[in-house]
């Protein structure tokens, strides 16, 4: 089994959207499933999705997976909120784990691939922290070596994983995932976003005829 678990941050409002962009379709599937479904095909165990202000929602979309479910009811104050409710979850019921991934609902290429490169570069490169690189930036999804819990856990409601990874720059190995950069935060974003993907796929099918 595993040592490495993951804890997936699903708790946010999708205030700037206004509807729950968990439940977004792309290629006829919800990014949360999508999301789900990559976390489930890696080598991570246990998988923790951290629900938040939609749960009643979104809970019905994934109850069939075989992860593990946790609700932030702090949400409101921000992402830490969510990443601390993870990490207590899996400290809980998992106290040997060597380390955490940490996935986000809102970057659509995520796959089990770039879960299992984060893995594969931490074992290689023996840094604490591997973090996903694109855009000139690091961020996740990202791996946290167990000694790093104790500042996750004490991370402030309204800051990210990010702070601490910029804390340890010395000590973080990266990995490339140059579609990281394509989230989903507003309507116009996730129009923008299906024109786009529609129009590459018209033009790879125009290539193969």
């Amino acid at each position: 089994m595993s040592s490495i678990g993951l804890v997936i941050l699903a708790a946010g409002a999708s205030t700037r959207m206004g509807t729950p962009k968990q439940l977004l379709l792309y290629q006829g599937k919800s990014l949360i499933c999508r999301t789900v479904e990559a976390a489930i095909g890696s080598s991570c165990n246990p998988i923790v999705v951290v629900l938040g202000a939609y749960a009643k929602q979104i809970y019905p979309e994934i109850a069939q997976y075989n992860v593990q479910f946790t609700t932030n009811n702090q949400w409101s104050t921000g992402m830490g909120a969510s990443i601390q409710a993870g990490i207590q979850v899996l400290s809980q019921t998992h106290r040997e784990l060597e380390a955490t991934i940490f996935l986000v609902c809102d970057q659509p290429f995520i796959s089990t691939q770039i879960i299992d490169q984060l893995i594969e570069t931490y074992r290689s490169s023996l840094k604490p922290i591997i973090a996903s690189e694109y855009a000139g930036t690091l961020g996740v999804p990202a791996l946290f070596n167990y000694t790093i819990f104790p500042e996750l856990v004490s991370l402030r409601p309204t800051t990210g994983a990010k702070q601490i990874i910029y804390n340890h720059i010395p000590n973080v190995a990266s990995v490339p995932f140059p579609r990281g950069n394509i989230d989903l935060d507003t309507p116009e974003e996730y129009q923008q976003f299906l024109m786009t993907i529609n129009f590459i796929g018209n033009e790879e099918e125009v290539k193969t005829r």
